[in-house]
Formats: C-alpha cells, sequence, structure tokens
C-alpha cells in the first residue's frame, strides 16, 4: 500500500485492488489539484478545500469514482470503510458545522482521516474508531484543531504513524495565512528536523513498534 500526500487534507492511498482518494480540493485554495484517478473518494465535509469531487477521475476499474460523504459502513473492492460523526468546530458544530472522520482498512492497515475535526476526542469516540495505524491529523489550527490538541489526540490513540495535514504552506492563499505552519506541530511532538518525504509505502508487517512522525511533500 502506498500513500501519498496530493496537498492541504488530501492523500490518495493505492492499494492492489484498488485507489481511495481523501478530501480532493479546488484550486481556489491556492494551488491546482494534480491529475489523480480514484475507485474511491472520501469526503470529510462540503467546504471547497475539501469537497472537489470533480478534480478526481476514474479508474479502468471504475469509470466514475464511488463518492463517500456521509457516516455508514461501506465496502468495495476489498477495502472497508467506515465513517464516524464528528463536527467542524468546539461547539458541536453550531460555528462550522459537521465532520467526517473516515477509517479505511486495506491490506491489513487501518488508516484513519479525521477530516477538518474541531474538537478533541472523547475516549468513547476513540473506541468506536478502533485500533489505527496510519493517523491523518489536521495540525494547522484556526478552523481545526491546532498542534496542542493534535498531539493530546494522537497519543491518546496510540497510531504506528501520524502523518500531519491542514497546515499553511507557501503556496497557500491568502485564505489560509492564519494557520500554523506544521513545524509548529512537529515541535510539540518533539519531533524537529523530519526530513519530508515524497511517498510512504507500508504492508501490515512494517509497521513501526514506536509512534513515529511522517511529514509527506505533496
Amino acid at each position: 500500500m502506498d500513500i501519498t500526500f496530493l496537498g492541504h487534507s488530501s492523500f490518495k492511498i493505492k492499494g492492489k485492488n484498488g485507489i481511495v482518494v481523501f478530501d480532493p480540493f479546488s484550486p481556489k485554495i491556492g494551488f491546482p489539484f494534480p491529475k489523480v484517478s480514484a475507485d474511491i473518494i472520501t469526503i470529510s465535509h462540503h467546504h471547497f478545500d475539501h469537497f472537489a469531487v470533480d478534480q478526481v477521475s476514474g479508474t479502468s476499474r471504475k469509470e466514475k469514482p464511488y463518492v463517500i460523504d456521509a457516516p455508514g459502513e461501506y465496502e468495495l473492492l476489498d477495502i472497508a470503510i467506515s465513517v464516524h460523526p464528528s463536527f467542524h468546530d468546539g461547539e458541536n458544530g453550531k460555528l462550522r458545522g459537521k465532520n467526517n472522520i473516515t477509517v479505511i482498512r486495506i491490506e491489513g492497515i487501518a488508516v484513519a482521516h479525521l477530516g477538518d475535526l474541531g474538537h478533541i476526542l472523547s475516549d468513547s469516540d476513540i473506541n468506536s474508531l478502533g485500533a489505527i495505524d496510519v493517523l491523518m491529523i489536521p495540525v494547522g489550527g484556526e478552523y481545526t484543531i491546532g498542534s496542542k490538541q493534535a498531539v493530546e489526540i494522537a497519543e491518546a490513540m496510540e497510531p504506528s504513524i501520524v502523518i500531519p495535514m491542514h497546515y499553511r504552506t507557501e503556496k497557500h492563499s491568502p485564505e489560509f495565512a492564519k494557520l500554523a505552519a506544521v513545524d509548529e506541530f512537529l515541535k510539540e511532538m518533539g519531533k524537529t528536523g523530519i526530513v519530508a518525504v515524497e511517498k510512504l509505502s507500508l504492508t501490515a508487517g512494517s509497521l513501526p513498534e514506536e509512534m513515529e512522525v511522517v511529514v509527506l511533500n505533496a
């Protein structure tokens, strides 16, 4: 299984039997969405920087990607997907609405994408997700949890690998200027000096025993 960062909060996961893309974004974000195809698209919420399904083409297996944007249990191409409700803010959605947490289980690895989570997860929330191997977590603050909350959640969930997302980069439009850069999260985690990589290739037997932070280049 290969994980590629497409930018902002979007990732592509390529397995033997299918491809999943999380949260494709509109070029209005400040930079173009890369050319990518998928069998399945998962959506955390219907904002332009997470819901640009028209940016993703189909595959030889599926002419048009199957879009999952609501809580529930799904299974396609030997990929099990569970979508769990949460909120985009710390006031039960009063400020920015609802948010989906998506967990996919592919080739023996459980990957959780927290979307634009805006609050700390309770013990029952974490238990409902099950054991997670790879955690994709927003860290930029302002519109989501910030670095301190992200560290608290990561430590509570104890995944093998943590991948930060939704942080400020030089490519982002001014609308995202208030987001913190990824360095703030790395400092909070005590993981400064991490070198970003282009792609993360994993098997169920290759997961680290102790939690690691991986920064991916888009």
